[in-house]
């Protein structure tokens, strides 16, 4: 494949799974401008960040070379807008690495706040959320970079039915329907305890921590409410992804960076 083909399904791969250019920049061990030119075609890959490109995609290094995706693919469907519309299929791909590193922060919000009265399925949703955006806004960086949709309760992670059902399988979570306030629930709890070391450092754990002490108390609609005031959620359209870009255009109330402090 030439360089031009070559550098095109890159940036294909990357905006597939909601990657940033400094992230992978860092993760090849490369400067931003560098990596840009290898997207641009202008800059041949070394073997070394070859491998890496496709261990983060999670693609077999032949088939990256040769431009072909065979990454894993989590399928949801998409909800019918009008009688007149056909069922269609949102598919999202994230890399295997993020899918374990999912599990192991749900696992460790569970352990910390699984068993609160308030927290369900809904509230988890919100949490991973705010998780995965706010983390972004703050560090222009991915934490664990699942894909959230538009639904009328707020943003979704379309990964969580496929791996819940995994962990559940597994034995590394329990699923336990319940009521709250009146109102069904289905809370997750913790079989197992969660393994830090897929956590890239401190600073996400900590991040985590901040976010849970936020946010953990409140109810599902407070969540819901307050998450519908978040400029990705306003401006996605329904049913589709939210950009995490669009952190960057918060109001006050729902942006955790301190922009005065940048230079």
């Amino acid at each position: 494949m030439d360089n031009y083909m070559l550098a095109k399904f890159i940036q294909e791969q990357r905006k597939k799974h909601n990657l940033t250019q400094e992230f992978l920049a860092s993760e090849i061990g490369i400067s931003r401008p560098t990596y840009m030119q290898i997207e641009q075609g202008e800059r041949d890959l070394t073997i070394t960040e070859a491998r890496k490109l496709a261990d983060i995609f999670s693609i077999a290094f032949t088939n990256f070379l040769q431009g072909k995706d065979s990454s894993a693919i989590v399928k949801i469907e998409k909800s019918k807008k009008s009688a007149k519309e056909t069922e269609q299929e949102i598919r999202i791909s994230v890399p295997q690495k993020n899918l374990n590193k999912f599990k192991e922060v749900l696992l460790y919000v569970l352990s910390k706040v699984g068993s609160k009265p308030n927290v369900g399925e809904t509230v988890l949703y919100k949490l991973l959320y705010f998780i995965d955006f706010d983390y972004y806004e703050k560090f222009e960086e991915q934490l664990i970079g699942a894909t959230y949709i538009k639904n009328h309760f707020g943003p979704t992670p379309v990964e969580f039915k496929a791996i819940v059902d995994d962990m559940i399988k597994k034995g590394e979570i329990a699923k336990v329907e319940s009521k709250y306030f009146n109102h069904a629930q289905k809370k997750y709890l913790p079989v197992r305890d969660p393994d830090l070391t897929k956590l890239k450092d401190a600073r996400e754990l900590r991040h985590i921590d901040e976010v849970l002490a936020r946010l953990s108390d409140k109810n599902a609609a407070e969540l819901s409410v307050y998450s519908h005031e978040d400029v990705p959620w306003l401006v996605a359209e329904d049913n589709k992804p939210l950009d995490y870009e669009a952190v960057f255009y918060r109001a006050p109330k729902t942006s955790v960076r301190n922009y005065d402090e940048q230079d």
